[in-house]
């Protein structure tokens, strides 16, 4: 065996370097030093962040017989995960620091570390082996961070929705693999997608439901969106914040690399009227859903479940350009949600308090922190001139592109139906913060440096993405 090979995975041994530092660190530190772990682990991840943005950083390469590829592409995504990994360690500086974690905080970060690299693993591969290691990696940590918070009841119920949701959807994929295994002799990309080709009938039909079932459940579209809202709602903010940009985010890049390299030629045939099901079904329902929810983080939890929707319409478009707003999709979206779940986190930190009638009055207390909730309201639904009006622009845009399908307009339609919908309950927050009063507000607190710092890198995000097309065409460049 070459062992040179590894050095194609020059990001992934970068982010393994952070890992065994944190762990080292942690490890051998006194408990007064631990303290210092957030900080490391902040001021690390800023390092990788920053050499990702290096084109020689992830040049076009592949080892290990082509199961493992990298390309710009590739290099660009990585690191959008990248920085909002980074916003998440910013806002839980003071969580993990506070008293009933302190004791396990390097755990903490030494898991999320570990799952990143298994969503790298997911977003490189190129042979079905590889990407189940990879989804294997990401996917049992994140069992444990939702378990972090050990002495409430709701965690240990979440885990175990997550654990038992995640043995399910990977026993679906894994029999949907098998059946393509069977059918093509392959599990490399390239190879299935010659034998889809010449050869199309009704187990590769039903091979390809069960794959895309089994993604399904990792991005949570519907109908396997069910354990979406307890999770998030049970699970420790910070990792539901992890959980509802960064997992779904690398997900559906995976999931756009499999229909469209490995299925494509089945467009048409197969996966075409599956997907225009599932978003139809996702980006309703999740609207639906959100309009009758009061708790702060299961109302976002259906948010995500919509906006999961609207990500799977750069797929339908099948063209370099949905590659291109996918990523930008994600990108807002890391500033969006992150935003609004740091709004939460720091609220919950100071008072305790998650309900959405909570934050009646809010405006009048903490002014900053309204703001700061109402703009990521504002870019979630998609108002202009904020970033989301753009990334729903773009997705809308690659959907259509090249198209001349009734149908595919129709769904574009639907979605934009939604996008109105949607505007409701988003607003519902606004106006419960700037209109509605409350004789027991919110009081006024400061929030904790760190959180201030994250929610500023956030709103930056939400509105210099909105102004300055420079990210996009880069990201479009990048592409083509």
């Amino acid at each position: 065996m070459d062992y040179s090979q590894f050095l194609a995975m020059m990001q992934e041994i970068g982010l393994l370097v952070v890992f065994l530092l944190i762990f080292l660190f942690d490890t051998f530190s006194t408990p007064k030093g631990s303290k210092a772990v957030p900080g490391l682990s902040v001021a690390l991840m800023g390092l990788l962040t920053i050499a990702g943005f290096c084109p020689h950083f992830y040049a076009s390469a592949e080892a290990f017989s082509g199961m493992y590829v990298t390309s710009p592409v590739m290099g660009a995504i990585k690191n959008i995960l990248n920085v909002g990994v980074l916003i998440v360690f910013i806002q839980s500086m003071k969580w993990a620091n506070s008293e009933f974690v302190a004791i396990r905080r390097g755990e903490f970060y030494e898991l999320i570390l570990l799952t990143l690299l298994g969503m790298y693993l997911m977003i490189s591969s190129r042979h079905f082996l590889m990407f189940i290691i990879g989804l294997e990696t990401a996917s049992l940590p994140l069992c444990a961070l939702v378990a972090f918070d050990k002495n409430r009841y709701e965690s240990h119920e979440a885990a175990i929705k997550y654990v038992l949701t995640a043995v399910f959807s990977s026993a679906i994929l894994l029999m949907g693999l098998s059946y393509v295994y069977g059918l093509c002799g392959t599990l490399y990309y390239e190879g299935i997608a010659i034998m889809c080709r010449s050869q199309f009938g009704v187990m590769m039909a039903v091979a390809l439901a069960f794959v895309m079932a089994g993604f399904g459940f990792k991005i949570s579209l519907v109908p396997f969106h069910l354990w979406t809202a307890d999770v998030y709602q049970g699970a420790p903010t910070p990792v539901t914040s992890y959980l509802s940009v960064i997992s779904k985010g690398s997900a559906a890049f995976a999931f756009l690399v499999v229909l469209t390299q490995v299925f494509g030629s089945l467009y048409s045939e197969a996966w075409e009227w599956m997907l225009y099901a599932l978003i139809i079904l996702t980006i309703t329902v999740g609207n639906l859903f959100a309009m009758r929810q009061i708790n702060m983080k299961r109302f976002l939890a259906f948010s995500s479940i919509s906006q999961a929707g609207y990500i799977m319409l750069a797929v339908m478009g099948d063209n370099p350009m949905g590659v291109s707003a996918l990523m930008f999709y994600v990108l807002v979206y890391v500033f969006s949600n992150l935003a609004a779940f740091g709004v939460i986190g720091a609220i919950e930190n100071a008072t305790g308090k998650v309900d959405m009638t909570d934050y009646n009055g809010l405006y009048k207390t903490n002014p900053r922190l309204a703001f700061t909730m109402m703009l990521a309201m504002f870019s979630l639904a998609g108002i202009p001139p904020f970033a989301g009006f753009f990334s729903k622009f773009f997705v809308f845009t690659s959907a259509l592109n090249g198209t001349g399908s009734t149908a595919l307009y129709v769904l574009v339609l639907i979605a934009l139906i939604n996008t109105i919908i949607s505007l409701y309950y988003y607003l519902l927050v606004v106006k419960a913060m700037f209109i509605n009063d409350s004789e027991n507000p919110i009081a006024t607190f400061r929030s904790a440096c760190s959180e201030r710092v994250a929610m500023w890198i956030c709103v930056a995000g939400i509105i210099g993405l909105g102004i300055i097309s420079y990210f996009y065409n880069y990201l479009l460049n990048v592409v083509y």
